[in-house]
């Protein structure tokens, strides 16, 4: 495993930043953006003081990889990870950029996250433990925590400036966007999981769930921001799958697990990351990049 010091933050002298999200630091150029994916990590939409090295490079490889396995369901907006081939100033940057950044068409993005469930876990399992329902539609009797869904479901929830994110249905889904276009991505979002999954089960793993963000370039509906990432889903190694309890991950679920055992009340500031979770939490995530794509974080920085 490949443990460099952790990237926190960037600062290009001469470009415009324009966004400082959790993880993104995104970058504007006249016609494009230029994402640099950090190695900051969130949990419970708190961003921790420590960073995962090399997980922005493990975010970005992995998205460049369902990219170029999605594209024929629907486009994106990845056009170049290639520092050479950036405009200045941000070619003249390659020892930080290299691996974690992507030029991309600039999007109108959608105020809403794209989940879909294919198992029943985290607040979907919650939920129905208390009302038998996913998203406020009902689901069958019986069911256990970390079972197959009978179909991959499509479950939308809000995307908050502050605070936590809210699962709506699909209805509600519709005060926030207009029906064609919930309809186009819901339809979209259903069909990159399914493909996700095909393509994931012949390396043995198993993907739980996702979220997607989509928007508009132009008039064109478009995928952006990230692809099916451990930070975006839940990995399990299907070898171990056994329903009726929690998984093993290849993904943040990790680092969750672990703050659920302090005495922390999820709001700022975050709890100290020890040295162990930290490095434990990278090797799962250059894990996942290695099973999925093939590659090591060595061979994508040579």
């Amino acid at each position: 495993m490949y443990f460099p010091k952790a990237v926190l933050n960037t600062n290009i002298p001469g470009a415009k930043l324009v966004n400082r999200g959790k993880v993104r630091d995104i970058y504007e150029l006249e016609e494009h953006l230029l994402i640099v994916t950090t190695d900051r990590i969130s949990a419970f939409d708190v961003v921790m003081n420590e960073g995962i090295p090399a997980k922005g490079i493990v975010l970005t490889q992995i998205s460049k990889f369902w990219f170029s396995q999605t594209e024929d369901i629907i486009p994106n907006h990845f056009i170049s990870d290639s520092v050479e081939v950036y405009p200045a100033p941000f070619c003249n940057y390659p020892e930080l950029l290299q691996g974690r950044s992507m030029l991309v068409r600039k999007a109108l993005p959608l105020p809403v996250e794209c989940i879909v469930r294919g198992y029943l876990a985290g607040s979907g399992w919650k939920e129905y433990r208390r009302d038998g329902t996913l998203h406020k539609s009902p689901l069958p009797e019986g069911l256990t925590e970390s079972a197959r869904l009978p179909e991959p479901i499509f479950t939308p929830s809000t995307k908050a400036e502050e605070g936590h994110d809210e699962n709506i249905s699909f209805e509600e889904m519709l005060e926030l966007v207009d029906r064609q276009t919930a309809e186009k991505v819901r339809e979209a979002s259903l069909a990159i999981y399914r493909r996700g999954v095909e393509v994931a089960e012949q390396k043995g793993i198993i993907i739980a769930d996702t979220k997607f963000e989509f928007g508009y370039s132009g008039d064109q509906l478009i995928l952006i921001d990230e692809a099916m990432t451990p930070d975006s889903s839940r990995f399990w190694p299907g070898n171990a799958y056994q329903p009726g309890k929690s998984q093993p991950s290849l993904d943040k679920q990790y680092l969750r697990d672990y703050l659920e055992t302090l005495d922390w009340d999820k709001t700022p500031p975050p709890p100290a990351l020890p040295t162990e979770i930290v490095e434990n939490t990278s090797r799962k995530y250059q894990e996942i990049l290695h099973i999925l794509t093939g590659k090591t974080i060595e061979e994508i920085l040579s």
